[in-house]
């Protein structure tokens, strides 16, 4: 049996719900909570697809889909707080606060209560495992790899990322960086900083295809960043000479795969991401891997995770975005 449980919670209702939802579940059920920053985020309640995704193709899995209404620490403890009360078998939480749910999640942890965290990170006293979308080394081989896949004969690209200073995305170029030699014939001819502001960005990515006239392509790590370069193209009238990639968000960008400005784009699968943590929360919860270093836990369709001396893991390459499924995912975030 396998119900999804949508829970706003305020401590009565939430405690009658439970007590309701307790009589009527099979005794031999494994109740996962998903839960997320805020309740009615397309991204999450993509996220919940997956989780559901996974609990009917492992069976007796309840998944109960929960979170504040507000992205706030004390939300998400609040919500925890009445998971305990109602003895759930596993808590997979995207977290507000990495510190802030620690002691919350330790009492889950103390009451025999599997805690995962998913998306974004609790500090590692607070779960057992940590599951990433992705990480820096995947991240920087798929934004050249977007480039170079419409470029068989190879070419010139631009890098437009968003601060000098910003952490993310100086790594995910620096990896970039460090796989070039598995991408011959690209060029990368220069790399600006948009600062992750529109305009500027905008400009920038003028101002580049201004300064290399045979510009093949514009590659931005930032959300920001891809938008306004893809406008650029298109105002600049070099749709289908120069492709525009990166990571960016459907919604955001499906005008621009729509016009041809971009080819394809990645960021993560929100639906494989929430499959994913309910199979871990459900592994761990049933006995049937272990939360320890170097730990193999399968994944199901996605495939599988090793955990690191952190008993974290990356979940997979980016996700990528074009015309053959931005229609699916645009409405979602």
């Amino acid at each position: 049996m396998k119900r999804r449980t949508f829970t706003k919670l305020t401590a009565g209702l939430s405690f009658a719900a439970t007590m309701l939802g307790s009589t009527a579940m099979a005794q031999d059920d494994m109740r996962i909570a998903l839960v997320v920053k805020a309740l009615g985020i397309g991204f999450f309640e993509a996220a919940a697809e997956g989780a559901e995704e996974a609990a009917a193709e492992l069976g007796g899995v309840e998944i109960i889909y929960t979170g504040p209404t507000d992205t706030t620490a004390e939300g998400q403890i609040e919500v925890i707080n009445s998971l305990i009360a109602q003895g759930v078998d596993a808590i997979a939480v995207s977290a507000n606060d990495t510190d802030a749910l620690v002691p919350t999640l330790q009492r889950a942890m103390q009451r025999g209560i599997t805690v995962i965290s998913w998306d974004s990170g609790v500090a590692e006293e607070g779960r057992q495992v940590h599951l990433n979308p992705s990480s820096n080394a995947l991240i920087g081989n798929m934004i050249i790899k977007l480039a170079a896949d419409h470029l068989p004969d190879g070419g010139d690209v631009a890098v437009l990322s968003a601060t000098t200073t910003s952490t993310n995305q100086n790594i995910w170029i620096d990896e970039m960086n460090a796989v070039m030699d598995n991408y011959p014939g690209i060029n990368v001819v220069a790399t600006v900083y948009g600062d992750d502001l529109a305009d500027k960005s905008y400009r920038e990515a003028t101002g580049l295809m201004q300064s290399y006239p045979d510009l093949d392509a514009i590659i931005a790590p930032t959300s920001v960043g891809i938008v306004a370069a893809a406008q650029a193209v298109v105002d600049a009238g070099k749709v289908g000479e120069v492709n525009v990639t990166g990571l960016g968000l459907p919604s955001e960008m499906a005008g621009a795969i729509e016009s041809g400005a971009s080819q394809s784009f990645a960021i993560w699968n929100p639906i494989d991401l929430g499959y994913s943590a309910a199979m871990i929360a459900h592994a761990l919860a049933s006995g049937a891997a272990t939360a320890e270093p170097g730990a193999k836990i399968s994944i199901g369709r996605v495939g599988s995770i090793t955990l690191d001396e952190n008993t974290s893991a990356a979940m997979a390459d980016p996700f990528v975005y074009d015309a053959s499924n931005i229609d699916q995912f645009k409405s979602i975030f």
